[in-house]
């Protein structure tokens, strides 16, 4: 096979199928019939001599030796991408749709904050919107599933840029009466290991846990989410360690849960967000930083954080 025979529309149609693991909703999506698209990819296989995708009926699949194939195919589209934006004068703009995800930690806790700001100043964006932790979120964002990643930093992987939004703090999840909701200050020392609730093993928030509470083995009792976590403490298994941002009025479990904050250590993380160091949009992604960075949830304790290069 020779280049004149590859199609950038049969590359859409094979990173379609591959995001969205059905043929029918790939089509749907690239605006033409299941059977032209699925004809052009088993043409397209044909062609290279290689299955890209396993098909059942139940689900479809990437082969082993279609998933090269495939991460280079996002590669070629999004250097097609970069060429008509050079040819429209607007290289670096953000523009059509825009994959962001977020740690399952941030996401359902600060989306709301950022999504009325998009609406307002990028009403042009088809938002893409997912959850995940960290280090698949990361495999997605090299691999070109997604746009951008709201997670904490320091993001420590190859061809990533970053760029921090706000410190965090995390406060004391407690039962209501439990000793440590008392008292006229709150220390980390004041937590006893055995009584420290954590998530489990997968999720940033447990290391981040662990390693200001300055404890190097698991502890405590795990949960597989944030929400799970508030109803053990709320069940009065024990304490946690939780960010500001899932606090407030509604989150106290029908009053069961309290929230107290540390008096002198402040414990917390910066939220940043993170992109591929190669994506041509590299000027609008700092820019989309930028405005995340001005609407700050100040009014739960969050602080600003000055920028760093990425």
């Amino acid at each position: 096979m020779n280049i004149a025979g590859l199609s950038l529309r049969d590359l859409d149609y094979v990173v379609a199928v591959a995001e969205l693991r059905h043929f029918g909703k790939a089509a749907e999506r690239c605006g033409v019939s299941q059977p032209s698209l699925s004809a052009q990819i088993r043409k397209l296989e044909d062609s290279l001599g290689v299955a890209l995708f396993e098909r059942t009926s139940r689900r479809v699949l990437t082969t082993q030796a279609g998933e090269p194939i495939i991460r280079q195919a996002r590669v070629v589209l999004a250097e097609a991408q970069r060429l008509l934006a050079l040819a429209a004068g607007r290289d670096g703009a953000l523009s059509g749709r825009f994959r962001l995800a977020a740690i399952q930690t941030v996401g359902p806790y600060l989306f709301p904050h950022l999504l009325p700001l998009l609406r307002t100043h990028h009403p042009d964006l088809t938002l893409v919107l997912s959850e995940g932790r960290t280090d698949g979120l990361l495999e997605d964002l090299r691999d070109g599933r997604i746009d951008a990643v709201l997670l904490a930093l320091p993001v420590e992987a190859d061809g990533v840029a970053s760029a921090p939004l706000f410190f965090e703090p995390f406060v004391l999840a407690h039962p209501v009466g439990h000793p440590l909701g008392q008292g006229p200050t709150l220390a980390l020392a004041d937590i006893d290991p055995a009584d420290l609730l954590l998530l489990e093993e997968g999720h940033c928030l447990r290391d981040q846990a662990l390693a200001v509470c300055g404890l190097t083995a698991p502890a405590g009792r795990h949960a597989t989410g944030l929400e799970t976590l508030r109803h053990m403490v709320a069940a009065g298994a024990g304490c946690t360690l939780m960010p500001v941002l899932a606090t407030g009025a509604t989150a106290t479990v029908g009053g069961l849960v309290g929230y107290r904050p540390f008096d002198a250590e402040r414990p917390g993380r910066v939220v940043g967000l993170a992109w591929r160091a190669s994506d041509p949009r590299d000027r609008g992604l700092r820019e989309l930083a930028a405005l995340f960075r001005g609407v700050f949830p100040t009014g739960m304790g969050c602080v600003p954080v000055a920028l760093i290069n990425g």
